[in-house]
Formats: structure tokens, sequence, C-alpha cells
């Protein structure tokens, strides 16, 4: 909703990591082998597709970064980044519950049937061990907006575009 409200692209972690699943290569069912059992990718192939990425927008364009920054590694390096080229930025953080994410990825199983779907139990661990320290390093940096998620998608979406200054 956010990027059809300005026109940003999207660059999606997971839709990257799950494009490089469909080669014919030994990273690419390595990389298989790991979503599916839940795991949290290593953090410097994030890193590789997040500079990829970072690299190709042009100066003065924005974009939104979806999934990047869920290990300590990545968002020191995000931060860095961002902060040598001198981009503002801002983290999103849409807080939802765990029982909340059992909801949506059992919803998103019967319409996406994506491969990771049973893996949310392992999911969660990862996100408490890497992720949540993550949130906390953003906080630290001062970039950090925290949004409800818990409630309507129109809903969530006026947050971030309140938070951001967004019309």
């Amino acid at each position: 909703m956010l990027a059809e409200a300005t026109g940003w692209p999207i660059f999606s972690s997971g839709k990257l990591f799950r494009e490089l699943e469909q080669e014919d290569t030994p990273v690419a069912r390595k990389l298989k082998q790991e979503n599916e059992a839940g795991f949290l990718s290593p953090h410097w192939f994030a890193m590789y597709l997040y500079l990829k990425s970072l690299f190709s927008i042009p100066e003065g364009a924005d974009a939104i970064f979806d999934g990047f920054n869920r290990k300590i590694p990545e968002a020191e390096l995000i931060i860095n980044s961002l902060r040598w080229l001198e981009r503002s930025f801002s983290i999103i953080h849409i807080v939802i519950s765990d029982e909340e994410v059992h909801r949506r990825i059992e919803g998103r199983r019967h319409v996406e049937g994506r491969a990771d779907d049973h893996a949310v139990t392992e999911r969660l661990k990862e996100y408490a061990e890497h992720t949540e320290p993550a949130i906390e390093l953003f906080r630290s940096a001062g970039v950090l907006i925290e949004i409800d998620g818990e409630r309507e998608r129109e809903a969530i979406a006026a947050d971030i575009k309140k938070a951001l200054s967004i019309a």
C-alpha cells in the first residue's frame, strides 16, 4: 500500500531469495532447504542482495526495503551504508503478537501456500534470537518507527504514512 501511494519501488529480500531458489544451482538448493526449514538466510547473503539493490537506486530516489534487517550485522550495515551515502531513512517495525503471526500465516497458507509456511514456530525462534536485537539497534540509532500491526491494513497504512509525513 505504501508503494502504491508513493510510487517507490520495493526491494523484498524474501522475493529475491525465492527467485534465487528457482535456479538449478547448489546455492539455490541450499537456500531452499534452509528457507523451508524456517531459518533466516546468512546475513552476508541478505546483505549482498541489499547492497545490490541499494546501489541500483538513482540519487535522490526513495525505495522500500522489506526484510533486509533481521540480524545485527544486517542492521549495522544498513545504518552504516545509508549514513555513509547521506540518505535519510526510517525503519518501520509493524508490531504483532505471536498469535497474530500464526493466524496470518495460516491464512496465507490457504492463499499462497509458500513452502516455508509450516515453519512458523522456527521462524518465531529466529525472530527472538536475531531480529529483536536488531530492532533494539535501530531503536538506539533513533531510526525506528513502531506501528501497531494488529488492525486492518488500511489503518496500518495510514499510520505509516503519518509517521513518514506522506500525504
